[in-house]
């Protein structure tokens, strides 16, 4: 456990649990065995810098990984956007402090026998409590230009990338592959004619009529009951009509064998 404070009024220190990352060779290659320091309970207020700063007194740290939880170390896109894909840090979390030679482990492991280490100071300092909201609040705060600014940069390079595939695929159109099939797009000799905005006016207009004949049809529940008892009364009628035709059928029948 090794202690640190934030600041030089801290009375109660935090406790950083530190220990050496020990996993098989060839299974987390962006953290290598023997040169990396496992660093559990890290605030979200206390940076890769802070620690950086911190371990450096032990050798000199090739690289420092924060994470949400222990896992094995991933190569990280380098985030270009300024106001989108930023994730929120929230609770305690992981560190992986990589040094350039393995002795800086074992030395990062004694600070434990020294006393609370000050990780904040006057020319590095890292905010927390209410400056830190202030802080996080003022960051919040959006330039409309700088964000007007990076959209249309996107949208330029979204419509650039967009105009090579199309290109590319006009190219490709009708040339057979290495197999000799030959790939269908969207761009065939028939594209389906798509409907005008007249025509879905006519549909839509046609849909309310049937609904509205519909509604006012059976508007009431007697209306409702009527219909069902003139349907059954013709259904009934039609039976009877039926009987009668079949039975003078079978009595002007001439062949009689019997």
């Amino acid at each position: 456990a090794l202690a640190v404070k934030f600041a030089e009024r801290q009375r109660s220190p935090h406790c950083l649990l530190v220990k050496e990352h020990q996993v098989r060779e060839g299974t987390d290659t962006a953290h290598p065995p023997r040169r990396t320091l496992f660093v559990l309970n890290v605030p979200p207020y206390c940076g890769p810098d802070s620690l950086s700063r911190l371990f450096s007194r032990c050798g000199h740290v090739q690289s420092v990984d924060i994470c949400d939880k222990p896992g094995p170390g991933e190569k990280k896109d380098k985030l270009t956007s300024k106001f989108f894909d930023h994730k929120t840090l929230k609770g305690f979390q992981v560190a992986y402090v990589v040094f350039r030679k393995p002795a800086a482990v074992q030395a990062a492991k004694a600070l434990s026998q020294q006393g609370p280490l000050l990780i904040s100071t006057e020319s590095h300092p890292v905010k927390t409590g209410i400056s830190k909201w202030i802080a996080s609040y003022e960051a919040s705060i959006v330039d409309p230009k700088e964000l007007k600014a990076e959209v249309d940069a996107y949208m330029q390079d979204y419509d650039k990338k967009m105009a090579e595939e199309e290109a590319k695929a006009a190219k490709e159109e009708g040339v057979p592959d290495e197999e000799g099939w030959v790939k269908v797009t969207r761009k065939g000799r028939k594209p389906g004619l798509p409907r005008t905005e007249a025509a879905n006016l006519r549909v839509l207009e046609k849909e309310k009529q049937k609904r509205a004949r519909k509604e006012l049809l059976n508007f009431y529940a007697w209306q409702h009951r009527e219909t069902k008892r003139e349907h059954i009364a013709q259904l009934r009628k039609k039976f009877e009509e039926d009987k009668q035709r079949i039975a003078l059928m079978r009595a002007q029948r001439k062949f009689r064998p019997y």
